[in-house]
């Protein structure tokens, strides 16, 4: 069996956190969780992670500058991993601020577990 891939989760909603996780670990991810934009940074630092599920309204530092932050990265394996921006307000923002950020795909809250997993495989081969 191919080797599992690793998905950081940020997310300070420990509901959302949860569900998330059971919905791909049932998909063999690996899942690693960060509560804020802190944890995020250090965790893309400390291991290897092949996609980022990131809330864009975390504590610490947000999930708009937490991308920002990690497309900046020197390293390409960090500055390279794909971001899937998950908010409930997300007409707060603007595809082109999405873009602009790194975003790679967004996915609006109330999250559709099925759109979850598919864009999770588009990103993680």
């Amino acid at each position: 069996m191919a080797e599992s891939k690793t998905i950081l989760i940020a997310e300070d909603s420990s509901v959302i956190l949860n569900l998330t996780k059971k919905i791909l670990e049932l998909q063999n991810y690996t899942v690693v969780s960060a509560k804020n934009g802190g944890e995020v940074l250090k965790k893309v630092q400390d291991q290897k992670i092949d996609a980022i599920l990131m809330d864009l309204n975390i504590p610490v530092k947000n999930g708009m500058e937490c991308t920002r932050e990690i497309r900046a990265n020197e390293d390409p394996q960090i500055s390279k991993i794909p971001i899937i921006a998950v908010t409930g307000n997300a007409n707060n923002y603007t595809l082109e601020q999405f873009k602009e950020a790194g975003i790679n795909a967004y996915l609006p809250k109330p999250l559709d577990f099925d759109m979850l997993v598919q864009t999770v495989k588009e990103y993680v081969q």
